[in-house]
């Protein structure tokens, strides 16, 4: 075992910490290449072999954040649609170009290409808007046991094994990930928990307060973190619906493509408490899958809604 996962397999099995996410969002400003401004970030571990895909999408979403301010009467991130081209490297630079591509009274538009190895592994377009008064409607969130009721992924996974989990995957599922998750029915790694229904829910939380990234504000860090924290279980349900855990020998998975809308800035201290992640599976054919979610907080208020097509290949 490397001395990374000797780590964080320690870390898991006594303090898990909601570093990686920030580790993940934290940019540094460079020289721009291709468009208008640049910034580098380097990919968190993960025992795969390519980089976690909501890592790519979360630094992508800082690049762009950090070129439109959200000050008093300013705009915020209000959408991404997200391509994924090429696999990233764990533990490497990747380059965020940012074009400006317009900044208008009440939106503003981005497009951010991701680069590693001289070559373009993700795009994606963002879109902020200022705030504007009207009527609202929101979907009701769906009644699920209380997050204190479930166990968490360390408990569930603590006396099992089997597949092809290994140490390092434990580690990771237990306490890698900086988030807290706990699924309703029932967790999907080593077999399918609960009924083989299109649909589940995952409680999910930081294990500790966020820290504070550099370059962004509070209200932007948070929502770089519903943006990063999306991505590990929205093809959930399609496994579930297909009866493939994440450790059936044979199963290749793969992000495709991704969007995502923010309906509202957490207020503080949102995204510190649980969040309920509501989703569901759409189309299944094709080698592919349509997942669907949307995150609401522990009271009732919806905060984001998401997309994503992923790869599904079992042997």
């Amino acid at each position: 075992m490397s001395s990374t996962w000797t780590s964080l397999s320690s870390a898991s099995r006594s303090a898990p910490t909601s570093a990686t996410f920030t580790e993940a969002v934290t940019l540094s400003e460079t020289q721009a290449e291709h468009f208008d401004v640049a910034y580098t970030a380097t990919t968190q571990p993960c025992p795969w072999p390519k980089a976690y895909g909501g890592d790519l999408v979360a630094s992508a979403g800082a690049a762009a954040m950090r070129t439109v301010p959200d000050s008093a009467g300013g705009k915020s991130l209000q959408s991404m649609h997200s391509y994924f081209m090429r696999p990233a490297d764990i533990g490497a630079e990747v380059r965020y170009e940012v074009e400006l591509l317009r900044d208008g009274r009440g939106y503003s538009t981005r497009q951010v290409r991701a680069y590693q190895n001289g070559k373009p592994i993700y795009v994606a377009l963002a879109s902020f808007a200022a705030s504007e008064p009207g009527r609202t409607f929101a979907p009701g969130q769906p009644h699920v046991p209380e997050p204190e009721t479930l166990p968490s992924s360390a408990e569930y996974l603590s006396d099992r094994q089997g597949g092809t989990m290994t140490e390092e995957s434990k580690a990771y599922w237990s306490g890698g990930r900086s988030f807290d998750m706990r699924h309703v029915p029932g967790p999907v790694y080593l077999e399918v928990e609960g009924e083989r229904a299109p649909h589940q829910a995952i409680w999910v939380r930081p294990y500790d307060a966020l820290r504070p990234v550099p370059g962004l504000t509070r209200g932007q860090r948070d929502l770089a973190a519903l943006a990063y924290v999306c991505d590990y279980t929205i093809l959930e349900p399609i496994l579930r619906v297909l009866d493939l855990p994440w450790a059936r020998p044979g199963l290749v998975t793969a992000s495709l493509d991704h969007a995502m809308w923010f309906h509202r800035v957490p207020e503080e201290g949102t995204i510190d408490d649980w969040l309920l992640y509501a989703q569901e599976a759409g189309h299944v054919g094709a080698g592919r899958g349509l997942g669907h979610g949307r995150f609401f907080t522990r009271d009732g208020r919806h905060l984001a809604t998401v997309a994503q097509e992923g790869l599904i290949r079992a042997a």
